[in-house]
């Protein structure tokens, strides 16, 4: 049994297919199937069920992902801890960032922690705070400046600022008269919503729900300035956190009538082995708040 079948195992595993498993690990389909019928050969058993267009796993598949992934966070682990040891001045970090959180309070962080370690490298990963969430979970990054709220307990948090969701409108629009909005004020006006994989959207489609509104979503993206120019120029409006359109022109910021707020923070994996590059990144973060 081989380290690459049961990588190959888990990519599949987590992706439900060969194709898409290969392309993320930068590999040819053929290895993938190769492998895993080998290693279903060396276990005797049957790990997928393949009569679907999706794979899933058959009963004894789920029992042996379930083992390996231990032992495969085990063995990352041991290879960073012995870098550690062989490289102290070497070192990469990978951070997951919300567009929205990482054009407006990333920038800040990222130039301060690079002039203080320039020999680390960091690789950025742009998604949506509970799409990073579940990676980090599936330690595939070391780290996510994330919204914080209601994280998984395998998560540790360090909260950095406590935000406001508020409602964006063109400044022209009769919507902009008012000081705060109700739900029932969203019913009849054209949205503009961040794309799935983000809290913010998650929360504001609860909310949706529980009112009985079917809100009018007009386009979906993930470019905080692309989504404000949209504002600007009367083709919608959108639900976004209070620091990004501090101060935006043509844009009326206003707060809901139930307010919602959710804290930011840095989340990393409790059990995963902290590396010395990664530790340092934990202490500026905290050195920071602190000032």
């Amino acid at each position: 049994m081989e380290l690459k079948q049961l990588e190959y195992f888990q990519m599949t595993s987590r992706l439900k297919n060969i194709t898409r498993a290969a392309k993320r690990l930068s590999v040819s389909q053929p290895n993938i199937t190769v492998a895993i019928k080998k290693l279903e050969a060396e276990l005797g058993i049957q790990l997928f069920e393949r009569s679907q267009k999706q794979l899933s796993l058959t009963p004894e598949g789920a029992v042996f992902l379930n083992r390996i992934e231990l032992a495969l966070r085990n063995i990352q682990d041991a290879v960073l801890e012995v870098n550690d040891y062989k490289q102290l001045q070497k070192g990469t970090i990978k951070i997951g960032i919300p567009s929205m959180i990482g054009a407006y309070l990333f920038p800040k962080i990222f130039s301060g922690f690079k002039k203080r370690f320039s020999h680390l490298d960091i690789y950025l990963y742009e998604k949506g705070s509970m799409s990073i969430r579940e990676s980090l979970e599936r330690d595939e990054l070391d780290f996510g400046i994330v919204i914080i709220s209601n994280a998984s307990p395998s998560l540790q948090l360090l909260p950095m600022s406590t935000n406001q969701v508020v409602a964006c409108v063109p400044e022209e629009h009769p919507l902009a008269q008012k000081d705060s909005l109700s739900w029932s004020d969203v019913s009849n006006i054209d949205l503009i919503m961040l794309k799935e994989g983000s809290f913010i959207r998650n929360l504001i489609q609860q909310k949706f729900k529980a009112h009985n509104i079917q809100p009018n979503v007009v386009l979906e993206s993930n470019q905080i300035e692309t989504i404000k120019g949209l504002i600007s120029s009367n083709v919608g409006m959108a639900f976004l956190l209070d620091f990004v359109v501090q101060d935006t022109p043509h844009i009326k910021t206003l707060p809901i009538e139930e307010p919602i707020f959710v804290e930011v923070g840095l989340a990393w994996k409790k059990d995963r082995y902290i590396s010395k590059a990664a530790q340092s990144f934990i202490n500026f973060c905290q050195d920071t708040l602190n000032k």
